[in-house]
């Protein structure tokens, strides 16, 4: 199994996701959701404040909105739920699991329901720095492992400090492709063109849209 299947088979390897009438319906319906009290579907309340601190912390809100301001968490922890393989979903709550148990070890604390922004943010840091070519590459002969061992229907076991840096790593990677998909994102941010017009096969980005990337 390739290292990118390794990626996929975590169940959030997005950047690569196609804006499929499905994810384009839990994109609308996040959206919509404005309320203070967010209700997780996939994972449990304690989990899903996890989940919520965590979105912001790497898309904090700046000139923009913050990742949570735009219902990111939400969007994640319905993605989840509706898209995923179900085989899939055990890997993902288990490496919730194991990131959410490094952050308790590290801060002292012994529930999730305490866990504050401040608790995440040094475990998130460590969970992010680039690995050296040996250590990346024994990372992912583990992970292999444990999908090879689910794959034939053997017990399928992973070092929790391996998931929870997996997990950590995949969230970052969704929280970035839902908030650039989101709409406000997408019209108020990024170079947007609802109609195409000329098509410039290569010209300044500068000149062009500005320096932004496209939207769509």
């Amino acid at each position: 199994m390739e290292r990118r299947a390794v990626l996929k088979n975590m169940g959030l390897a997005m950047g690569a996701a196609v804006a499929t009438p499905t994810l384009l319906s839990i994109l609308q319906s996040c959206q919509g959701e404005t309320g203070p009290v967010f209700t997780p579907v996939f994972f449990s309340q304690e989990e899903g404040d996890v989940l919520l601190k965590t979105v912001d912390i790497i898309l904090p809100k700046t000139d923009t909105p913050s990742a949570s301001e735009l219902q990111v968490h939400a969007f994640i922890d319905k993605y989840m739920d509706e898209v995923v393989p179900l085989e899939e979903q055990e890997m993902l709550r288990m490496g919730m699991g194991a990131f959410v148990s490094s952050i308790l070890e590290a801060s002292g604390k012994e529930s999730a329901a305490d866990i504050e922004t401040a608790d995440i943010e040094p475990v998130l840091a460590e969970a992010l720095v680039k690995l050296d070519e040996e250590e990346e590459m024994a990372m992912n002969e583990a992970m292999m492992a444990y999908f090879q061992a689910m794959e034939a229907g053997e017990e399928a076991t992973l070092d929790d400090k391996i998931a929870s840096r997996g997990f950590a790593q995949n969230m970052r990677g969704a929280a970035i492709w839902a908030y650039k998909s989101s709409e406000y994102i997408g019209e108020e941010v990024l170079a947007y063109l609802p109609v195409p017009g000329e098509y410039v096969p290569c010209g300044d980005v500068d000149e062009l849209t500005g320096g932004k990337a496209w939207s769509i």
